[in-house]
């Protein structure tokens, strides 16, 4: 008999749904049976909100939807509150949101580091705050936290963003020692995806073929990864077979770790 990963029934919120890896999530999360509230910077007439919703609606999912800064605490918990009142719970939280805050540790301001500490970190530990009562009374709850291979190896320029992401790899450990055994708390830190933000990478280059070519040759299985293949890996953690799997970051990198770079 096929392994089949079910998630029927489970309430998932999962934030920055309106592009890159949070839609990706969003629409393998609902293939996997979940109902779903989102969130995004995005009005709720955009393409990329129109775009969450038919990928959770062809599923037949309850699907609900917030603009929403997730800096503003009071608007964050305020929003927490809401879901569980629209989906009657919550299991599952894929804490997502983000921005590639890329400077240097030279020319990086206060401005830059505080941005990056609160939006790329702050924020997974006060989205976790604020679910904690509702998972409490959830059925083997799931916190997933989105790193960044930037959290294990870096290039120059990309500070303070790569220091927040190191910090969300201790956020995940912290969160499970204190918060286990009921609430799972997992990390993802997904490298080279192609996202929206990809493509404006490579359009920054005078050839952008030949850069995307050259990246994904750095990556031993030939390519560069999907938004859905993190999706995937979602599925799987918030599911009955990875039970044992807590308080450790998993690195979705193709590979490109393993391979020493020498230019």
């Amino acid at each position: 008999m096929a392994l089949k990963i079910d998630l029927e029934g489970k309430r998932a919120l999962i934030t920055g749904v309106s592009s890159g890896i949070g839609l990706g999530i969003a629409g393998v999360m609902a293939e996997a049976g979940c109902n779903i509230a989102g969130c995004a910077l995005d009005e709720p007439e955009s393409d990329g909100v129109k775009k969450f919703f038919n990928s959770v609606e062809q599923y037949n999912r309850d699907v609900y939807y917030q603009k929403l800064d997730l800096c503003d605490h009071t608007a964050l918990q305020d929003w927490v509150t809401t879901t569980a009142s629209q989906l009657n719970g919550i299991d599952i939280v894929i804490s997502n949101a983000g921005r590639n805050i890329f400077k240097g540790a030279t020319d990086c301001t206060t401005e830059d580091w505080n941005e990056a500490m609160n939006l790329d970190l702050a924020v997974h530990w006060k989205l976790a705050q604020a679910t904690r009562p509702y998972l409490l009374k959830a059925g083997q709850p799931v916190i997933i936290a989105i790193a960044s291979n930037h959290a294990y190896y870096t290039i120059p320029g990309c500070f303070p963003y790569n220091v927040a992401k190191a910090g969300v790899v201790a956020l995940v450990q912290s969160l499970a020692i204190e918060w286990g055994p009921h609430i799972r708390t997992v990390g993802i830190a997904p490298g080279f995806i192609d996202t929206r933000a990809s493509v404006l990478w490579f359009n920054s280059f005078p050839d952008p073929i030949a850069e995307r070519t050259r990246t994904e040759a750095m990556h031993p299985v030939g390519r560069i990864g999907t938004p859905q293949e993190i999706g995937g890996l979602c599925a799987f953690l918030c599911s009955s077979f990875s039970n044992f799997i807590s308080g450790t970051t998993l690195l979705v990198d193709g590979g490109r770790s393993a391979l020493m770079q020498d230019s």
